[in-house]
């Protein structure tokens, strides 16, 4: 009987630290953001994490002790290292095949890209025009998982801790209990990549390692009064689609919007950035089991891209040619300005 009174009372603090944690980040929300409250989704990937919990991580992390209490932190912040990833797995959808291997050229606007064209083959096309869709018409989606849907946030002063570094590569491995050449390895390389890529030009980036990075950004990009954007569901995945309605819903070529896509990482990172040139649409596939509304990105400015872009390989035009268009993955998101 006093097992089962001690297990309710850590549930009940578990839901009332979450719902705490839900409280702030919403918080901070408003009273930036101008909107009255994050997605739902979104507002789950608050840290968990209490503040006497934060500053416990935070010595032991200072003290080099962290590795030995990895798998606390790692349950207590909900965060994606070695000794609880497969035990967080989501739960899979019998009818879509496993998860792509990360689409790395889905980011790379600027860095030589050798990836094969099988990458079309996964079970859609990446990078398409404008006109390819249109009300009635079909195209192929991609797989628009994110690999890791459930991971939060670290709280700033945290996140703050966190070499996100390639020279310090091997203290941020230890630190998550990451091994070499694992599907983890190869994620954390992929994102401290595009974190330190060179911009290219009219772009600004930031890779935000918490809630605040990210609200603090788009502030700065667009001031207070936003719209958020984001992909309403996955279905459609890795099918021939039918497209429904097509509706623009930001159009001003003059205020570029800030995109932001979750990246392949122990904890929510977010890569956000603004490039000029850039008309937004909601979709309508119309998939075997429902409506998705899709958020679809098109970049008129091409310009300054690499010409080995992927885009242009499976379009068959260069820089500057063509509006390269793709879809906004599961928790990614677009801002737009209100004014």
């Amino acid at each position: 009987m006093s097992h089962l009174i001690l297990l309710l009372g850590l549930l009940i603090v578990a839901n009332i630290t979450g719902s705490q944690a839900e409280n702030s980040f919403s918080q901070y929300w408003e009273e930036h953001i101008g909107l009255p409250h994050p997605p739902r989704w979104l507002a789950a990937k608050a840290s968990p994490l209490n503040l006497d919990q934060v500053v416990m991580f935070i010595k032991l992390m200072e003290e080099n002790e962290l590795s030995s209490h990895l798998s606390s932190f790692c349950e207590q912040a909900n965060v994606a290292c070695s000794t609880n990833v497969l035990m967080k797995k989501t739960a899979e959808n019998t009818t879509m095949p496993p998860i792509a291997q990360w689409n790395a050229a889905k980011m790379k606007y600027d860095l030589p890209n050798e990836a094969p064209l099988s990458v079309a083959s996964q079970g859609g096309i990446p990078y398409f025009r404008e006109s390819m869709v249109t009300e009635g018409g079909f195209i192929p989606v991609p797989d628009l998982r994110d690999p890791m849907p459930y991971k939060s946030f670290l709280p700033r002063s945290l996140a703050l801790k966190i070499p996100l570094t390639f020279s310090r590569i091997e203290e941020l491995k230890k630190l998550f209990g990451v091994v070499d050449e694992s599907k983890m390895d190869e994620y954390i390389q992929y994102t401290l990549e595009i974190c330190h890529k060179r911009p290219i030009q009219g772009e600004e980036s930031t890779c935000a390692t918490s809630a605040e990075d990210l609200i603090d950004f788009v502030v700065k990009k667009l001031r207070h009064n936003v719209h958020l954007w984001s992909t309403e569901s996955i279905e459609g995945s890795y099918e021939n689609v039918t497209i429904g309605s097509v509706k623009l819903i930001h159009g001003n070529l003059s205020k570029p919007p800030v995109l932001c896509h979750s990246q392949p990482f122990p904890f929510q990172v977010y890569y956000c950035h603004v490039l000029p040139k850039v008309k937004v649409y909601v979709v309508d596939i119309l998939a075997r089991k429902k409506v998705n509304h899709a958020i679809m990105a098109c970049h008129y400015d091409t310009s300054t891209w690499n010409p080995n872009h992927l885009s242009f390989k499976l379009l068959g035009f260069g820089p500057g040619l063509i509006e390269v268009c793709h879809w906004i993955n599961e928790n990614g998101m677009v801002f737009t300005s209100i004014v």
